[in-house]
């Protein structure tokens, strides 16, 4: 046990129980946070950063993945419709990032772009989630089945392309999309779903990167051991009344970071 905790970085166990709060209180946050921070902060490099991250993601989610299940709040239809998707795309982003060389000028420059993209879908949707729906409500409405399933199929891809190379895509553009394509499912069942898609998604896609490798162990280890109890403190201790307050605070760093990674 001694020498497991001399073997933590202080700042990588710090880094998680900050970002391991946040996603405690707001239930968003993870990967748009602690890609960002990995990179501008301890100069790691981008793949690496999105690996370990990718790594992260699926261990912190399995938990939820397992509550979810346990209580059938998961529609293994919409899961798999969404993973028809995901997963080729996660192998083409792979074989792409292995062409193009994962330490290259090329992949930086890809991954910190899309990584840039990502992060203001995330904060577009974290501010104007509300109004997006009542105008989807309004004047789109219920799908026919087979457009349904086709669309869904299509965000599968469209979140393996945006998870394996950014990190960020799962939680918030997943859930907002299938809200809207699903309008009548329950809420607890959508979110279920797209966090039983997410913890395969993030493994596999973080398996890829460490077949690249791009994925730092020791650093994942530091992450885990900080966010995994501040995730289930911050859970029960959080005040619902702040959400709206912090997420409007996360989607305001998240344009910060985007223009960083755009411009800069």
């Amino acid at each position: 046990m001694l020498e497991f905790l001399r073997s933590l970085n202080p700042l990588y166990v710090l880094s998680g129980v900050l970002v391991g709060g946040l996603v405690g209180m707001t239930g968003v946050g993870g990967g748009s946070m602690m890609t960002p921070l990995l990179i501008l902060v301890f100069g790691v490099p981008p793949a690496t950063a999105v690996g370990t991250d990718l790594i992260y993601a699926g261990f912190t989610n399995i938990g939820g993945a397992l509550v979810h299940g346990s209580q059938r709040t998961v529609d293994w239809r919409i899961v798999g419709r969404l993973a028809m998707g995901s997963v080729p795309a996660t192998a083409l982003m792979i074989f792409l990032l292995y062409l193009l060389d994962v330490d290259s000028a090329a992949a930086r420059s890809l991954i910190t772009k899309v990584l840039g993209l990502a992060l203001l879908f995330t904060a577009v949707l974290l501010i104007f989630r509300k109004p997006i729906m009542r105008w989807h409500e309004a004047h789109v409405g219920d799908l026919p089945p087979k457009m349904q399933a086709r669309l869904t199929t299509l965000t599968g891809a469209l979140l393996g392309v945006l998870v394996t190379l950014s990190s960020v895509g799962a939680g918030a553009i997943g859930v907002t999309v299938l809200v809207m394509l699903y309008p009548k499912m329950l809420t607890r069942r959508i979110v279920g779903s797209d966090i039983a898609h997410a913890v395969p998604l993030a493994l596999l896609a973080g398996l890829g990167h460490s077949f690249l490798g791009a994925v730092d162990l020791r650093m994942l280890t530091s992450l885990l051991a900080g966010s995994i109890p501040a995730i289930v403190v911050m859970s029960i201790v959080s005040a619902r009344a702040s959400d709206t307050a912090m997420r409007v605070a996360l989607a305001i760093v998240l344009i910060v970071v985007c223009i960083r990674f755009w411009f800069f």
